[in-house]
């Protein structure tokens, strides 16, 4: 098979920076990238607040995508928020994104998830796109909001 996904392991942690940072180059925020070995090393083995697969397309790592779980009150249920997915331009089109979802469907029947959820940039027209053609919903009627860590001892309440 061409495609395949693997979960990362600890010696991946090099390369799963390098591909964050090509993703945010890709959204124009590279200014925004914390490139610590140690945190995500922290954040993916020891506290295991997030997940991360790596895409191999032909033996050559290609990509990757990081997920957690969240909770849905009316669901009653967690669900398997999608953080990132990053292909390297030359390997898009080639059905990876597919298989990624795949990946996270059956993660997500496995761990009894009442949905899957992530976000889009606006501009990101190819995406959304893809997207659509998997038969994702746009969640139109709500907008995504941020406190960012150095704003909270600026919280006015």
């Amino acid at each position: 098979m061409k495609i395949k996904i693997n979960e990362a392991q600890e010696s991946d942690i090099p390369l799963i920076l390098d591909l964050i940072y090509e993703l945010a180059v890709y959204e124009h925020l590279e200014h925004q990238v914390v490139r610590d070995k140690e945190s995500l090393y922290k954040a993916l083995f020891i506290e295991k607040s997030a997940a991360a697969i790596l895409l191999a397309y032909e033996g050559n790592i290609v990509g990757f995508a990081l997920y957690f779980y969240n909770f849905s009150t009316f669901l009653l249920k967690k669900g398997l928020y999608l953080e990132d997915v990053f292909i390297k331009e030359a390997y898009r089109n080639l059905g990876i994104g597919k298989e990624v979802f795949r990946y996270l469907i059956k993660k997500a029947k496995e761990t009894n998830c009442g949905r899957i959820e992530w976000s889009c940039l606006n501009w990101n027209e190819n995406s959304l796109k893809f997207y659509n053609k998997i038969g994702a919903k746009t969640q139109d009627e709500w907008t995504t909001l941020r406190l960012v860590a150095e704003d909270f001892d600026k919280f006015p309440y």
